[in-house]
């Protein structure tokens, strides 16, 4: 299989909504619960998915996955459900973080194991917990893992 990242266009919108929503409930389930839940199309504008860049990845020809990158923080990045464990998310990390300055941050829910060891795997690291409001959703409470990689961090081979 082969992932192409790519700048997301306009006619890309279906696709990450559709994907956002899949992933988000997936996100969702083991953290703060689905009543939290928000479609894309809810929390696109005021969360800032388009503030920064953002790109999708395309794995056989179709959008598979998105991330975005306000600064040096990745602040969204979703794979479809569907394509999990195919590479999508790591590719679509690695091409951010190549974009962004020395020191890249990610917050990361508590109760989502998966996303927590594919930013570690990459060389984030946890500096810090924080409980509040959920982003997306501040009607809920969350409790957050804020990440880090620095290029001190960066395991051997990372940005490959």
């Amino acid at each position: 299989m082969k992932i192409e990242v790519r700048p997301y266009a306009d006619d890309d919108w279906d696709a990450i909504a559709r994907i956002h929503d899949a992933a988000r409930l997936d996100e969702l389930r083991h953290s703060v619960g689905l009543d939290a839940f928000l479609t894309l199309a809810q929390t696109a504008e005021p969360e800032g998915l388009f503030d920064g860049r953002l790109w999708v990845a395309e794995a056989d020809g179709e959008v598979a996955g998105f991330v975005a990158l306000d600064d040096d923080e990745v602040t969204w990045l979703y794979v479809d459900p569907q394509r999990y464990r195919q590479g999508i998310g790591r590719t679509l990390l690695r091409h951010a973080v190549a974009a962004a300055g020395p020191r890249v941050e990610v917050t990361v829910l508590d109760g989502n194991p998966a996303a927590e060891a594919l930013y570690a795997g990459e060389g984030f690291i946890v500096t810090e917990t924080r409980t509040g409001p959920l982003v997306g959703n501040e009607a809920f409470t969350a409790t957050g893992h804020i990440m880090h990689r620095g290029t001190a961090t960066a395991p051997a081979g990372a940005t490959d």
